[in-house]
């Protein structure tokens, strides 16, 4: 590797470009999703591209050749811990991430760095690029509700907690010279609860191409949930709407992910009286995946804490109506009675209703819902999301391609 960084201040010119993330595949959540396809879009287009994450398992500091979604890209896998309080989740050592985030860039001499999270691995390269004048950008996945959740942060300290990690948040993303967020809805967020002003809401982006819209009549009633089967998604509300429609639809339940709340939902399940109706498919492949986007009737999301939801956008992109909490950024895909409906969060019997609406429609309106769910989810185009952040990275203007101001409350 030459010791001259990649003259990134002309147009069109390759980036070398160093992505800074807590959480990076082989984990299953939404910004370890974002962070593989932002590194491999950048890839196809010709950019040098290295990830800092923590090892996906005990060992020394490695870096390696890592191919994800069909590209390759340089890895530098940090020594890493594990949280024992959350069901699979890493993290690096803090306090030696500046030793190792200097290290990394005095090797790799990027013209950016980009991290995805201000709570270890982002705080440590932002130190270090901003001494040695690398541009930074950071992007915000994190809310503080969700991951206290793991944590002995409970009762009377909730509160206190929450604002100690939004000041933290504060200060690291106070380092990068650009902020972005999936959405509209998640800037306010940021910008309310930090001192950060002029926050880019950018989708994560899909390859909208990927996935195969079914518009034909289903010959069964499925609701799909895709995501961390986790307290904070709430997937519980699924599972007691669904007993509450009527036996006659016979509605199966499908859901595709794993996490520490599955014992106690197959429980409920089977409390509820459906256990036979509910599959509990796990981690599963993405040709499983979205096989079942294809094959669903309808893609339930019942969240209060979505950033943006990369699940439901790949619903969307497979022509399915979603039924979603009305909620922190949903609502921004889900427009009520266009291309699906929103619920009060709780309210199980509304949700349930919802579903019957969805269930026994006729299919021409049906229809309407699927179409409206693909136009939507057009503005969502991983082009977009890709040519906004080389814009970022070589300092120029742009445009926030976020296409879900109209988005409409029920």
């Amino acid at each position: 590797m030459s010791d001259a960084p990649y003259d990134g201040g002309s147009p069109g010119r390759p980036l070398r470009i160093l992505i800074g993330a807590d959480t990076f595949p082989p984990d299953v959540n939404g910004a370890a999703k974002f962070a593989e396809r932002l590194a491999a879009g950048l890839v196809e287009r010709g950019h040098e591209v290295h990830i800092v994450a923590p090892g996906a398992e005990a060992g020394p500091n490695v870096t390696r050749t890592e191919e994800h979604e069909g590209q390759p890209m340089t890895v530098h896998r940090l020594r890493s811990w594990r949280w024992y309080p959350h069901p699979w989740l890493r993290y690096a050592l803090p306090w030696r991430i500046e030793q190792n985030a200097a290290r990394i860039l005095d090797a790799v001499k990027p013209d950016v760095v980009h991290f995805q999270s201000h709570i270890v691995v982002g705080r440590g390269l932002a130190r270090e690029a901003v001494k040695r004048g690398i541009r930074v950008i950071g992007t915000n996945h994190f809310m503080p509700e969700n991951g206290l959740q793991f944590t002995p942060f409970i009762g009377a300290l909730r509160e206190p907690a929450v604002r100690a990690a939004w000041k933290a948040a504060g200060r690291t993303f106070g380092l990068a010279e650009a902020v972005t967020t999936p959405t509209r809805k998640a800037a306010d967020y940021l910008e309310k609860y930090t001192e950060l002003t002029n926050v880019h809401p950018i989708s994560c982006g899909l390859h909208i191409d990927q996935y195969t819209p079914n518009l034909a009549p289903r010959t069964e009633n499925v609701v799909l949930f895709i995501g961390r089967v986790e307290a904070e998604k709430h997937i519980e509300e699924l599972l007691r709407a669904a007993a509450r429609v009527d036996q006659s639809l016979d509605v199966k339940v499908e859901i595709i992910g794993d996490g520490e709340q599955r014992p106690a939902l197959e429980k409920l399940a089977a409390q509820l009286g459906i256990s036979h109706r509910v599959h509990f498919a796990g981690h599963a492949p993405e040709s499983y995946l979205k096989q079942q986007l294809t094959r669903a009737s309808v893609f339930a999301i019942p969240s209060r804490a979505e950033l943006q939801s990369i699940a439901t956008m790949e619903a969307m992109a497979s022509g399915l109506p979603v039924i979603g909490a009305n909620a922190m950024a949903l609502p921004h895909l889900i427009h009520h009675g266009e291309n699906g409906f929103l619920y009060e969060p709780g309210n199980i019997d509304e949700f349930a209703s919802l579903l019957t609406t969805v269930f026994t429609m006729p299919h021409d309106q049906l229809l309407e819902l699927k179409r409206e769910s693909l136009r939507i989810v057009q503005g969502h185009d991983i082009n977009r999301t890709l040519d906004t952040f080389e814009a970022l990275y070589r300092g120029e203007e742009v445009v926030d391609p976020v296409d879900d101001l109209d988005a409409v409350a029920p």
